[in-house]
């Protein structure tokens, strides 16, 4: 699994037993664990709800909670039959929040930050990256991931980007993504050895997400655009954008990296609404 799955489960592992060591009175034994009834992990939940935790947080406690158990099952240390007999919340249908294609457009425009108070460069290094998650559908991850050896100087149409479980995919780099990662290798005043990062911070370190999400932040101001207009906005924008012009849902699948159809099958769903979204507001008599 992932690093970050890893350090999830983990998290969620320690907050169960925390949970455990109050509900029963002391830090719970193996024998314990084997004894626990559903309720008991009812409980934990409904304790984790009351906290204002979201039922899909709640579905990966309960998914890392389930790992636990056949970790000990598999070390023969017991079997938690409480944890499979626990059915996992259910998660409201939501569906992903695109731009519109000109806003989209716009956010890889480094001239509309400008004027912020920040050096030309950082305006130049956000741009790139936003381009590269709205032009090639990248993860924050997958972009901040990326080595000065995987995108040379900005001339390569294709990079492969290392995605949720360590797998790799190759994925277009558009000519205009290209000029914005050279014009930003350019003008960055720290040395970018092939094997570090691509993107740094202000100080030269790796570029934190968050730097990332607060420049769309201020994007969104400027624009005018919603609350939903995230940086994993232009992942979603990209799909559906593709998808409305004709891409092929599979193509579009290998290009997310999405494991399962099922998961990009979403973006078909997307793109229906926004055709009757259309419907009812040209058409003379809806």
């Amino acid at each position: 699994m992932s690093p970050k799955t890893v350090e999830a489960y983990r998290r969620d592992v320690l907050q169960f037993l925390a949970f455990l060591a109050e509900h029963l009175g002391g830090a719970p034994s193996l024998r314990d664990l084997a004894a626990l009834a559903p309720a008991d992990v009812r409980a934990f939940l409904a304790a984790r709800r009351a906290k204002n935790i979201g039922s899909r947080s709640l579905m990966r406690a309960l998914a890392g909670m389930r790992a636990f158990g056949r970790f000990l099952e598999r070390n023969g240390k017991g079997k938690v039959g409480a944890l499979t007999a626990v059915r996992a919340p259910k998660i409201g249908k939501t569906l992903p929040r695109p731009l519109a294609v000109t806003a989209a457009k716009r956010m890889a425009d480094p001239d509309i930050a400008a004027g912020d108070g920040r050096e030309p460069w950082i305006h130049a290094r956000d741009a790139a990256v936003l381009a590269l998650l709205y032009g090639s559908g990248l993860r924050i991850s997958e972009a901040l991931g990326l080595t000065r050896a995987d995108a040379g100087s900005g001339t390569r149409d294709a990079i492969t980007v290392t995605g949720k479980g360590r797998k790799q995919r190759m994925v277009p780099v558009l000519p205009q993504v290209q000029s914005l990662i050279a014009e930003y290798v350019a003008l960055c005043p720290y040395d970018l050895p092939a094997d570090g990062p691509l993107f740094v911070g202000a100080k030269g370190g790796p570029l934190s997400p968050r730097i990332v999400q607060l420049a769309m932040a201020r994007l969104r101001g400027t624009l005018g655009l919603p609350e939903t207009a995230t940086p994993h906005a232009l992942r979603h924008s990209f799909a559906t954008h593709l998808l409305a012009r004709g891409g092929d849902l599979r193509a579009i699948q290998e290009l997310l990296g999405h494991a399962s159809l099922a998961t990009t099958q979403i973006y078909t769903e997307v793109d229906a609404e926004r055709l009757i979204e259309a419907y009812r507001n040209a058409h003379p008599r809806a």
